[in-house]
């Protein structure tokens, strides 16, 4: 069944604070967002500082240029997926080596100009991609339905890829996006800036639940 993963996006560590506990009183995934001052216009939260409740999967997305030493920090707190961006620097193989001796899934962001194909050629070391439609660094991005034909590529690549869509999502789009393939909704201003985030993210869960098994 499609999950639905609240979005951390904080610059601050009470704002980080804040986020953290609001979503884990209800979500069992969380999508972390952690930037450089490279990849991103400016950066927030030092990987160091990346926490969430115990029982809690939590997934990192890291927008950096070269990941590398951000990836390291992470590890000591034993994450359940690291995804980098097709984007980044670095020696993608031998990172996902070393993310899967640790039990840790390997994934990839593809922002929206980025084609499938590049990274076709790695996708046996991939368990998750992530269709990016958002605004790298904060809530309340777009979600641009025609970048679901990725989902389609992807699928014909690898059938049993986990896919992960970042951007726009709320109760009036969730269910095309689950229609068309996610299965993972990062979900960021819909939730955190709702009156009601429990409420909110129910909602999604509710319809994304109802879409699935029509």
């Amino acid at each position: 069944m499609p999950q639905i993963a609240p979005s951390i996006t904080a610059y601050s560590p009470d704002e980080y604070r804040d986020q953290m506990e609001t979503a884990a009183k209800f979500a069992h995934r969380v999508h972390i967002d952690l930037m450089d001052d490279e990849f991103t216009k400016k950066p927030n939260i030092s990987a160091k500082d990346a926490w969430w409740p115990v029982g809690t999967k939590a997934d990192f997305h890291l927008m950096y240029k070269q990941p590398g030493r951000a990836v390291e920090l992470i590890l000591e707190h034993k994450p359940n997926m690291i995804i980098v961006h097709a984007e980044s620097s670095g020696r993608f193989i031998e990172l996902a080596d070393r993310l899967h001796q640790l039990s840790v899934l390997v994934g990839v962001a593809l922002l929206p100009q980025t084609s499938v194909e590049t990274i076709a050629p790695a996708l046996e070391h991939i368990d998750h991609v992530l269709v990016f439609s958002g605004d790298l660094g904060s809530f309340g991005g777009h979600a641009n339905l025609r970048l679901l034909s990725k989902i389609e590529e992807l699928r014909r690549h690898k059938p049993d890829l986990e896919i992960g869509w970042d951007g726009g999502v709320n109760d009036q789009n969730i269910s095309k996006l689950v229609f068309g393939g996610v299965d993972v909704l990062d979900v960021g201003g819909y939730i955190q800036d709702a009156a009601d985030p429990q409420k909110a993210y129910e909602r999604l869960a509710r319809i994304a639940e109802e879409t699935g098994t029509t």
